[in-house]
C-alpha cells in the first residue's frame, strides 16, 4: 500500500467522524457529556454542535500536519527511511480519533458503558504502536524521543529509542492489565507513561555522556 491510499484510508475515519455527528445530531441534547473522571463518572459537558464537529474538524488538521512534517523536515530523507511505520501510525492515529469521537456520541445516545475504560484500550492500542515506530524510527526533528542528545548522537539516538519502543509497548500491556483493577486502571497508564518519558530523558543524557564523554577523553590522550 503506498502513502497516498495510507492517507485515504486516515482521511476516511475523518469522514466517517462527520458522518456520525450528522446522522446523530438529530438525536442528541442540546449538551452532550464529553468529560468523564478517572472511575468513569461523567464530570463534564459541552455544547452540542461544538462537540459534534471538534473531533472530526481537530483530526482533519492534524492529517494535514502529519502530510506536511514529511516534507519540511531537514532530514526528511532520513523519515523516508521509516515512511511506511510513520504512514501507519497516522492511520491508527485517526482510528484511535474516531473511537473517541464515536463513543463520546454513544455514550450522549443512551448507550451505557465505562468511557474510561474505551479510552483506555484506545489508548493502549495507539501506544503499542507508537513503541513499534520508535524502534524503527530514524533520526529526524520531528518524530520520535527528540532530546538534546538524542539530536546530536546517531547511536544515542538508536539505543535510546529501541528502550524507549520496548517501554511504549510495556505500558500499553499495563493499561490493559489496569482494567482488572476498577477505580485504580487509569494510574495504570498514568504512573508508566510518566515514568517512560522520564527515564528515555534521563537514558538519552547518561549515554551521550558516556559515549561523546569516552570520545573526548580518548582523543585527550591521543594529544
Amino acid at each position: 500500500m503506498k502513502t497516498v491510499h495510507r492517507y485515504l484510508l486516515a482521511a476516511g475515519f475523518v469522514v466517517l467522524s462527520g458522518i456520525v455527528s450528522l446522522l446523530a445530531s438529530p438525536s442528541l441534547p442540546a449538551d452532550l457529556v464529553t468529560n468523564w473522571g478517572a472511575t468513569g463518572e461523567p464530570n463534564g459537558t459541552m455544547p452540542m454542535l461544538l462537540a459534534l464537529w471538534l473531533f472530526p474538524a481537530l483530526t482533519a488538521g492534524l492529517l494535514v500536519v502529519f502530510a506536511v512534517i514529511p516534507r519540511i523536515d531537514p532530514l526528511r530523507e532520513n523519515i523516508s527511511e521509516f515512511r511506511s511505520y510513520y504512514d501507519w501510525f497516522v492511520v491508527i492515529f485517526t482510528l484511535y480519533m474516531f473511537v473517541i469521537h464515536a463513543g463520546i456520541v454513544a455514550f450522549n445516545l443512551g448507550y451505557e458503558f465505562n468511557f474510561t475504560y474505551l479510552i483506555l484500550v484506545a489508548v493502549a492500542g495507539l501506544f503499542y504502536y507508537s513503541g513499534v515506530v520508535l524502534t524503527h524510527a530514524e533520526q529526524n526533528w520531528f518524530v520520535g524521543i527528540r532530546t538534546p542528545w538524542t539530536l546530536s548522537s546517531e547511536e544515542v539516538w538508536a539505543r535510546t529509542h529501541a528502550l524507549g519502543g520496548r517501554l511504549f509497548k510495556l505500558t500499553a500491556v499495563l493499561t490493559l492489565v489496569g482494567l482488572l483493577f476498577g477505580d485504580y486502571a487509569l494510574y495504570f497508564l498514568l504512573v508508566p507513561a510518566l515514568l517512560t518519558a522520564g527515564v528515555t530523558v534521563v537514558y538519552s543524557y547518561y549515554l551521550y555522556e558516556r559515549i561523546e564523554g569516552g570520545s573526548d577523553t580518548t582523543s585527550g590522550s591521543n594529544l
